[in-house]
């Protein structure tokens, strides 16, 4: 009958160290969040800082078409920022030599008729 109890006190002790760890990850979740929106807060600043609004115009058309091309137009305009190579602010026409630089030409096709 001795085995019985220790089972149980074993059993107790599993459900406490899953409640620990499920906390644990709570905290660490929360951090994490935190530090991606810290690190989004930043982005932003330097983006409103070194576009012009006709850019961030067009960088916002941009995102919601193409999301992915968006955040790699942004994460281009940063690293352009944060390495000093831009000289005052990025235009509307700067943009657009951007975007034409980092998105692929379309591709066209010819469907002929015979």
């Amino acid at each position: 009958m001795s085995g019985d109890p220790s089972e149980e006190e074993l059993e107790e002790l599993r459900k406490q160290k899953m409640e620990q760890l499920k906390e644990q990850q709570g905290d660490e979740g929360e951090a994490q969040e935190a530090a991606k929106q810290q690190a989004d807060a930043q982005k932003q600043a330097v983006l409103k800082q070194n576009l012009t609004d006709g850019a961030r115009k067009r960088l916002n058309t941009v995102k919601m078409s193409k999301p992915q091309v968006g955040e790699q137009i942004e994460q281009q305009v940063v690293a352009l920022a944060q390495s000093g190579r831009v000289q005052g602010q990025i235009d509307e026409d700067q943009m657009k030599e951007l975007l034409s630089e980092l998105t692929p030409d379309s591709k066209s096709f010819d469907i002929k008729r015979r």
